[in-house]
């Protein structure tokens, strides 16, 4: 049973936790303006951004089963109380607070900023405000809305540090008998 639920816990966190690191780092890129004279694709760039946004919210949710089979493992293995699975598990914890405090919001910021510049998602006209904050007098500058991806970036570095971290202590885990 330990070898299944290990098994089930490793791909679950492949599965699950890979595709939110890597669309949650691409995020920042494709939501963040232009530059001032840029003739860029920006109406393009938004939709890959509303694409990866979703990539996010959605793997958050399967997310759940990596935490969920990952104490059910410790559990089975009687490691519970281990300094390595109780460091991971606040890691862990962090990150989950990061990911629907900061990135998932933050991401849904700048893209209901973008569409109110006229550039919505495929599928809006043109000037059309899906989320009804677009240009109005709280509207966000290109320099803040820069500034915001920016952060953004930062913020989605460190929901991935620490995922690398919980990494790094499930392979090593100190004190293990694995002799790793």
């Amino acid at each position: 049973m330990t070898k299944l639920l290990l098994s089930l816990h490793v791909l679950a966190s492949i599965l699950a936790v890979g595709p939110i690191t890597v669309a949650a780092s691409m995020f920042p890129r494709y939501a963040k303006p232009p530059t001032p004279g840029d003739d860029g694709p920006h109406d393009h760039d938004l939709r890959t951004a509303a694409f990866l946004h979703t990539i996010c919210r959605g793997y958050a949710v399967v997310g759940i089963a990596v935490p969920v089979l990952g104490l059910a493992t410790g559990a089975q293995m009687g490691v519970l109380g281990d300094a390595w699975l109780m460091a991971s598990i606040v890691l862990t914890t962090i990150a989950a607070a990061l990911l629907m405090s900061m990135v998932l919001p933050g991401q849904r910021e700048l893209l209901e900023e973008g569409e109110g510049e006229g550039e919505g998602p495929a599928g809006t006209g043109a000037g059309e405000d899906l989320a009804g904050t677009g240009a109005g007098p709280g509207a966000l500058t290109v320099a803040e809305r820069r500034s915001a991806a920016a952060r953004l970036a930062m913020t989605t570095g460190m929901f991935n540090l620490l995922w690398a971290t919980v990494v790094v202590l499930m392979i090593v885990r100190p004190g293990s008998t694995t002799g790793a």
